[in-house]
């Protein structure tokens, strides 16, 4: 019989917790929630409407574009920076007076804030004053982000890859150096090639850091709004609207805030699922995969 003594009171201690997590959190939530089941015709006064305001956007074709615009963009993502963050980190010395420099500049990028960043390269890219769009320019190189959308996106994924590529390598870095030196000893003893030590045993002893640089860069790419706003504001068109920047211009610009509420709590779900999809995958991957020898 289990005779060790229950405190309720503890409960106490965790009560301002849950009333921060109250007031910042679950009720702006459920404000939202209430908007995106209501219209208002002005005076503070509103209807009840049920899903109409959700069945317009999920039937919307400018939801729907902003929506693929927003899945290329953070496929295009990942697929840059994951990998090239794999091969910094593996790059990168693990012992000497390097280390501390290396780790220094890889956190620069992440220190700069996001509108910093956007203005850091409307003013690089242009092509009268700014360093790279002077240098295109000289070259021939016919390129400006403001009318061109392709010159947008490229513009835009490489600013990102620039400001977050840091965090991954810092991220797999952290499960490079924690591997214990006697799987290097048992690899070199065997004879392993570089690639069969980088497959099975710094591969998977990086997996859990990068679920979280995953995660993390899925989440943050697929919410991106300041840097594109500030470089292009949405354009040239529509060709760099995401769903953020739609979002703001529904409910800011347009003062649509039931349509803007509904679409907030899609956006929501759609990144909630994505993530567990993610998360899922990551976390079984090699789960039930046999053992192999490093040879």
């Amino acid at each position: 019989m289990d005779n060790k003594p229950f405190n309720n009171k503890a409960w106490f201690f965790v009560l301002p917790v849950f009333i921060l997590v109250a007031i910042s959190a679950i009720i702006p939530l459920m404000t939202v929630v209430n908007y995106s089941f209501q219209d208002t015709f002005g005076s503070n006064k509103f209807f009840w409407v049920g899903t109409e305001w959700y069945t317009e956007v999920l039937n919307s074709s400018r939801f729907h574009d902003a929506l693929i615009r927003n899945l290329i963009f953070s496929g295009i993502i990942l697929a840059i920076e994951i990998p090239l963050g794999i091969a910094i980190a593996l790059s990168m010395p693990r012992k000497g007076i390097w280390v501390p420099v290396c780790l220094i500049l890889m956190a620069l990028p992440l220190l700069i804030p996001w509108n910093v960043v956007g203005t850091i390269w409307q003013v690089f890219g242009r092509a009268d004053i700014g360093l790279m769009g002077r240098a295109l320019a000289e070259l021939g190189v016919d390129y400006n982000y403001a009318t061109n959308w392709l010159d947008a996106w490229v513009t835009i994924i490489i600013m990102d890859v620039w400001h977050w590529t840091s965090l991954v390598v810092l991220l797999c870095y952290s499960g490079l150096v924690a591997i214990p030196e006697a799987y290097y000893q048992a690899a070199r003893i065997d004879g392993a090639s570089k690639w069969k030590v980088f497959r099975y045993i710094q591969l998977p002893k990086m997996q859990r850091v990068l679920l979280i640089a995953v995660l993390l860069r899925f989440m943050d790419s697929f919410m991106i709004y300041t840097e594109p706003f500030v470089l292009t504001g949405g354009g040239p068109g529509n060709s760099t609207t995401f769903l953020s920047i739609d979002l703001v211009k529904m409910a800011i610009g347009q003062f649509d805030l039931g349509p803007a509420a509904a679409m907030s709590i899609i956006y929501f779900l759609i990144i909630l699922l994505m993530s567990w999809v993610f998360y899922t995958l990551m976390s079984n991957f090699g789960v039930d995969a046999p053992q192999k020898e490093v040879d």
